[in-house]
């Protein structure tokens, strides 16, 4: 299948009902400097969806993120992007956390010298506030034992706990979430997947960015490809579940 008829055959779909979307962005052009990263990357999500953001290493999927979540690099130099009916193109990246952005990245970043509890107080120093520290411990009892524990001595997989459960004790509209599976264990991986299972049940839209594509697009209602910063699919998790040559293509799955 070439690039082209790949394309033709999936963009664009019937994303089934009228929904308005919640979270769009148009034409976004994205650069480290002289290299041109994100090439004209449109797509869009409505309130609740979990989307799977997926390619090869390289095709631009954490650029992506990034440029949505307003951080400094990426430089975003054209495009729009808008979540809940505002202007985060237009917006620093703590404006756009402010707004409801929540990015955890592939490496967590927890803060060391600090317990588990004191990286969850930090994280509400300022509004808005999301779960309280009850709730966390309720959803995420691996940390209510751990409380106490110096974070950075936590293992990956309650890093990564920690680090959604940061988020969450924001007060979010979209979890962005970059290879929350990487370096993981298969047992604790499953561990993760039922916590993200979680927040797609609580409605918070979420996109996942994963090399893992298959873990990615079980929990994902859809699913868009990146290659080379472009969309080459834009359509249902289960159509890239169900089409071999697409993943092949474009996944090497």
């Amino acid at each position: 299948m070439s690039k082209k008829s790949a394309t033709q055959r999936v963009t664009p779909v019937n994303r089934a009902g009228s929904d308005p979307a919640f979270f769009s962005c148009w034409d976004i052009h994205s650069y480290y400097g002289e290299s041109y990263i994100v090439q004209g990357v449109s797509f869009d999500i409505r309130e609740g969806e979990v989307l799977a953001l997926l390619g090869r290493n390289g095709a631009g999927k954490t650029s992506t993120l990034r440029s949505i979540a307003r951080v400094d690099s990426p430089q975003v130099t054209h495009g729009e992007i808008w979540l809940d009916h505002k202007p985060l193109h237009s917006m620093k990246s703590h404006e756009a956390a402010q707004n409801g952005v929540a990015l955890v990245p592939e490496d967590r970043r927890i803060i060391a010298g600090m317990t588990v509890e004191e990286n969850l107080i930090l994280s509400q120093i300022a509004p808005p506030i999301g779960w309280s520290i009850e709730r966390i411990y309720e959803h995420f009892p691996r940390l209510a034992e751990r409380r106490d524990q110096e974070a950075t001595t936590l293992s990956g997989g309650e890093q990564q706990m920690l680090a959604v459960a940061r988020a969450l004790a924001r007060d979010i509209k979209l979890l962005l979430l970059d290879e929350p599976y990487e370096g993981l264990a298969p047992v604790i991986v499953h561990e993760i997947e039922r916590i993200v299972d979680g927040i797609k049940k609580l409605g918070i839209t979420t996109i996942i960015v994963e090399q893992n594509a298959v873990a990615a697009l079980r929990l994902a209602d859809r699913a868009i490809i990146l290659d080379m910063g472009q969309v080459v699919f834009d359509g249902l998790a289960q159509e890239v579940l169900d089409n071999e040559e697409l993943r092949q293509q474009y996944l090497a799955i």
